[in-house]
């Protein structure tokens, strides 16, 4: 071992241990902390964690967390191992919004707090401002995890109050919130329009916007991050069963 590059460790070895492994892992020295911390090494280890027998599912009841391993050939659960959560926290107080290479984007329930949280290290970041930011209301907002070409983690975050409909990103490098414009139709702005959760997907994040009743209007929103553009786009013809 003592012949190996550190490279060689960091980038063909520990890209394939267990997450929490790695994170005990960063404090053997100041270089593997480096090393370990760099978008390059997480975005290998994510790659090689998509394999089927990593597959893991984060399960929030009540007061506790759990994560547990998926068993794909059974469609069942292995065992689990309980993660404390590292805030206060009362019961069902914690909603899952988004989620991007271990990060998750949470809601604090009782005071609409967002979160920024990574389950495995415990480190989490309150995104709330006294200026009104970082305050989530469900079934009026939305937001999407994404990580732009400058390796920023970043949440966008979509508000409708009092019939404004206003698009806010927060900055994890710079830690802070900014309005960027949203060019779309109006109607979006309705209580009848539900949106989804954003998913990120080759430099894109995509929303769900559905009318609430049935037959009603099924659109795209698509948000380019490294322009920062919206644009919409047809819903997919859904085969009928």
């Amino acid at each position: 071992m003592d012949d190996l590059p550190v490279h060689t460790i960091v980038f063909e070895i520990l890209t394939r241990v267990p997450a929490k492994d790695v994170g005990r892992s960063k404090s053997v020295c100041k270089q593997w902390y480096a090393l370990l911390s760099t978008q390059d090494f997480v975005r290998i280890h994510c790659s090689r964690s998509l394999v089927s027998s990593n597959q893991r599912v984060l399960l929030i009841d009540d007061l506790t967390c759990s994560v547990r391993l998926i068993i794909s050939k059974s469609n069942d659960y292995g065992p689990s191992s309980i993660v404390i959560f590292p805030f206060h926290h009362q019961n069902n107080d914690v909603s899952i919004l988004s989620h991007l290479n271990g990060l998750l984007c949470v809601c604090w329930n009782h005071t609409y707090q967002l979160l920024l949280w990574n389950p495995t290290t415990t480190a989490f970041k309150r995104l709330s401002t006294p200026d009104s930011h970082g305050f989530y209301i469900n079934n009026h907002d939305t937001v999407g995890l994404y990580v732009d070409t400058n390796d920023d983690y970043k949440v966008l975050h979509i508000k409708r109050r009092g019939g404004v409909l206003g698009v806010y990103v927060y900055s994890r490098e710079v830690d802070s919130w900014r309005n960027i414009p949203f060019i779309t139709r109006q109607e979006y702005l309705s209580p009848h329009f539900n949106w989804s959760a954003g998913t990120f997907c080759g430099g894109t994040l995509y929303f769900t916007v559905c009318e609430c009743w049935l037959g009603g209007t099924k659109r795209v929103i698509c948000f380019y991050v490294n322009s920062e553009q919206f644009k919409e786009i047809s819903f997919p013809p859904v085969p009928s069963i």
